[in-house]
C-alpha cells in the first residue's frame, strides 16, 4: 500500500507532542496510510534530530494532569528524519515528492515576519536573503519546494500552518504571495492558486522544555532508553478548517475538530490563553518566579490575567458560541499545573511578535466600543518593564525573540522619554501609536507595574 507523506517543518517539542501525537493515534488504530517526515530550517536542534534518527524516529511522550496523573506513550508517526544542511535540499526534495500531500510547519509567530498590517518585514535580514534566492525563512523554503513540485509535476498539496498567528492559514498564504510577487515569481503564484490551499488552524497543548529528569522517569516507567523524549499537559486540542486541496488523514477519527471556520476558537485561544500566558511569564519573571505555575499562583499576577480576560477580552469577543468565562477558568487552571514545570523563560519569548498579534487588537476594539482598555494595557506595560530589565542586563535568563532589534531597544531605553517611543511604535500598536491618550494610559500602567513588582 502506498503511504502518503505529511512533511513537517519545525521539529520541536510542540510538533512532537501535538500533531505527531494525532497521526500516531491513527497508526495505533490501524490506519497506516500516513507517516511524517520532518526537518528544520535552522540547525540549532540537530542534536534532537540525531537522537531521533538513532531511535528510528520513535520517542516517548509523557503527559501530566494538574493533579499529577502521568501517562506514557511511544510515538511512532515520525518515520523519516531529514538532516539539516545549508541548502536544505533534503527538506526541499521531500516536499517536492508527489507522495507528499501535506506540508505543515511550526516556526513560531516571529517566523512569519509580518507587521501589524500583515505585510512582510522586508527589511529583515533573513527575509532579504531569501528574496534573493536563499532559504532561511518559511517563505524561501516553500518557494523552493513549489518550484521543484512544478518541475516534477508532483501535483496539488495542502500548506498547513500550526502556529499561534491569527487567521494563520490566510496570513501565511498572503505572506507567501507577497514574497513571490517581490521575487518576480508569477508562475509560482499561478501554480499556488490552482494547486494548493492554506487552511486556518488552532493548536493547543502546553509543551515545556523537557525536564532534566524526564529520561530517567521514562526509563523507570516504561523500560525505554529515550534520548529525545517530550512532555506536555494532558489537555490537547486541534481545530482545523476543512479545506484540504488533496487527500488528508482521517483526523476526525482521533479527535481533531474539522470545522467550516476556525475563527471563534482561534480568537478565544490567542487572546485568552496565549496573551495571558505571556502576561503571567513577564510578571512572574519581574517578581522573581521561575515557573509558570508559581507565577499563576501568585495572587497579584493571577488578578492581572483574570481582569484582562474578564474586563476586556470577553466583551470584545461577544457571543461567539464558546462559553468564554468557563474557557478562561480552564485555561488559568491549566497554568497552575506544578508538574509541567513550564518556565517563564520559554513563555516570555517573542514579545515583539505577540503584542501586535495577541494584545493590540483587544485594545483597539475597546477604544472602538468607547471604553478604555485599562486591563489589557497592563500587558504591554509589563513587557516594557521586562525589556527595561533586559536592557539593564538584569533578567535572570537569556531572552529569546526572533525579531528582536537589540540596538533599537537599547536606544529606546537610553532616550529621554522611552515610554513615548514605545507607545509610538506602529509595529507594536498600529493605529494606537498615534493617540496621546494611549501614551498616557501606558505611562499610568507602567507605573502600576513598578508598584506591582516592588
Amino acid at each position: 500500500m502506498t503511504t502518503n507523506t505529511w512533511l513537517h517543518i519545525g521539529l520541536g517539542s510542540f510538533h512532537r507532542a501535538h500533531q505527531a501525537w494525532y497521526l500516531h493515534r491513527l497508526i495505533a488504530q490501524g490506519d497506516t496510510r500516513w507517516h511524517i517526515a520532518a526537518g528544520n530550517i535552522r540547525n540549532d536542534a540537530e542534536h534532537v534530530v540525531a537522537a531521533l534518527t538513532a531511535q528510528k524516529g520513535r520517542y516517548v511522550l509523557e503527559t501530566v494532569s494538574p493533579e499529577g496523573e502521568r501517562a506514557y506513550e511511544e510515538i511512532t508517526s515520525i518515520q523519516k528524519l531529514l538532516p539539516w544542511q545549508a541548502d536544505l535540499q533534503p527538506l526541499i526534495s521531500e516536499g517536492a515528492k508527489p507522495e507528499t500531500k501535506v506540508i505543515a510547519f511550526t516556526v513560531t509567530e516571529g517566523g512569519y515576519y509580518l507587521n501589524t498590517s500583515h505585510r512582510l518585514e522586508v527589511a529583515n535580514g533573513d527575509l532579504a536573503c531569501d528574496l534573493k534566492g536563499g532559504n532561511k525563512t518559511i517563505y524561501g523554503v516553500i518557494t523552493r519546494i513549489l518550484e521543484q513540485r512544478m518541475a516534477n509535476g508532483a501535483g496539488p498539496l495542502t500548506l498547513l500552518n500550526c502556529d499561534n498567528v491569527r487567521h494563520n492559514g490566510e496570513r501565511f498564504h498572503d505572506g507567501l504571495v507577497e514574497f513571490l510577487e517581490l521575487s518576480g515569481k508569477q508562475p509560482v503564484i499561478a501554480w499556488l492558486a490552482a494547486n494548493a490551499t492554506c487552511p486556518n488552524t488552532m493548536v493547543d497543548r502546553i509543551t515545556p522544555r523537557p525536564a532534566a529528569d524526564l529520561p530517567a522517569r521514562i526509563k523507570a516507567q516504561t523500560g525505554i532508553d529515550d534520548n529525545a523524549p517530550v512532555m506536555g499537559e494532558t489537555f490537547i486540542q486541534w481545530v482545523v478548517e476543512d479545506n484540504f486541496r488533496d487527500v488528508r488523514p482521517d483526523l476526525e477519527a482521533v479527535g481533531v475538530e474539522m470545522v467550516e471556520s476556525v475563527i471563534p476558537y482561534e480568537e478565544a485561544k490567542i487572546r485568552i490563553l496565549n496573551a495571558s500566558h505571556s502576561c503571567i511569564a513577564w510578571a512572574g519573571t519581574l517578581m522573581g518566579r521561575t515557573f509558570i505555575h508559581e507565577s499563576t499562583l501568585t495572587d497579584a499576577i493571577y488578578a492581572v490575567a483574570d481582569r484582562y480576560v474578564t474586563e476586556d477580552v470577553i466583551p470584545s469577543l461577544g457571543d461567539n458560541g464558546i462559553d468564554l468565562p468557563t474557557y478562561r477558568d480552564v485555561v488559568l487552571k491549566r497554568f497552575t499545573n506544578p508538574y509541567i514545570e513550564d518556565t517563564n523563560q520559554r513563555v516570555a519569548a517573542d514579545g515583539f511578535s505577540k503584542i501586535p498579534a495577541m494584545m493590540t487588537p483587544t485594545m483597539i476594539e475597546c477604544y472602538q466600543r468607547g471604553t478604555v482598555p485599562h486591563a489589557t494595557a497592563m500587558l504591554p506595560a509589563l513587557f516594557f518593564v521586562f525589556m527595561e530589565q533586559w536592557h539593564k542586563g538584569q533578567l535572570p535568563y537569556e531572552y529569546q525573540d526572533g525579531i528582536l532589534d537589540a540596538n533599537a531597544v537599547h536606544a529606546m531605553f537610553n532616550a529621554e522619554d522611552p515610554v513615548a517611543l514605545y507607545a509610538g511604535d506602529k509595529a507594536l500598536f498600529g493605529e494606537l501609536a498615534q493617540r496621546e491618550d494611549f501614551t498616557a494610559l501606558l505611562r499610568e500602567k507602567i507605573q502600576a507595574v513598578y508598584s506591582l513588582i516592588h
